[in-house]
């Protein structure tokens, strides 16, 4: 996979970029990332890439200009959209990310991220390049750079060969729709807080269905819309069994 990101401050990626999953990434060449910073596409000696709002308001918008060289550089002219290229605009005024859309970005061939910043970004950007717009959830941040690093990270991990076990990933919140049941490990008691016995009794299909309840139990009290969206689907009743009154 390709990914560029078109940002302002490529230097708020360095650590993200020389750990962790990406590293991994990169280093069994699943993945090549690049940096495009859109000060240099601009044409003047101060490298402008902000300017006031039409019809007047506080904070500072991001021009066109740059932000379309900068793109069209990387996809040789063409338009974006032409191409085939998944190009997201991580905006608050974005559709909320979930791991339905990191499962669909993830089978992209290439993906730029463009990363606003200041008060907005001129619209024609929006209209003319972007093909997802994207937000983390319903608050606000200085910019899209950490937006952007946290839908890298889960859309490359769901790359092939990137995790070096793919249960792992398997097993994550969302992965089925329900959020992970709890997890357990050594020792088997600590200050008197015993690991279920299930989970110890070496019987798979016990632990299976114990697992799946837990799963299903925890999804119903912290997250009702994904357990009516997920037993819906499923085509499972709303009150089947989940441990709870």
């Amino acid at each position: 996979m390709e990914i560029y990101v078109v940002t302002l401050f490529p230097e708020l990626f360095e650590g993200f970029i020389s750990s962790g999953v990406v590293n991994r990434a990169k280093k069994r060449e699943r993945l090549s990332l690049e940096f495009v910073n859109p000060r240099d596409f601009t044409e003047d000696k101060h490298q402008q890439v902000d300017d006031y709002p039409f019809g007047g308001g506080a904070g500072m918008v991001l021009k066109p200009e740059p932000i379309f060289r900068a793109v069209e550089s990387i996809t040789g002219g063409v338009r974006s959209r032409d191409a085939g290229d998944r190009v997201v605009l991580l905006t608050a005024k974005g559709t909320v990310y979930d791991h339905e859309k990191a499962v669909e970005l993830s089978i992209s061939d290439r993906i730029v991220f463009i990363s606003g910043h200041y008060k907005d970004i001129d619209e024609r950007v929006r209209a003319s390049l972007v093909t997802d717009e994207i937000s983390l959830g319903d608050f606000v941040l200085s910019g899209g750079e950490i937006p952007a690093m946290a839908v890298i990270d889960s859309v490359v991990r769901l790359l092939p060969g990137v995790l070096g076990d793919f249960e792992s990933a398997i097993g994550d919140s969302f992965f089925d729709g329900l959020l992970a049941p709890p997890t357990y490990t050594r020792p088997s008691e600590y200050r008197e807080m015993k690991v279920p016995e299930v989970l110890l009794s070496g019987d798979h299909h016990a632990i299976h269905e114990w697992r799946q309840q837990e799963a299903l139990k925890l999804t119903r009290e912290r997250r009702p819309e994904l357990f009516e969206k997920y037993t819906s689907s499923m085509g499972v009743d709303e009150d089947i069994n989940t441990g709870s009154e």
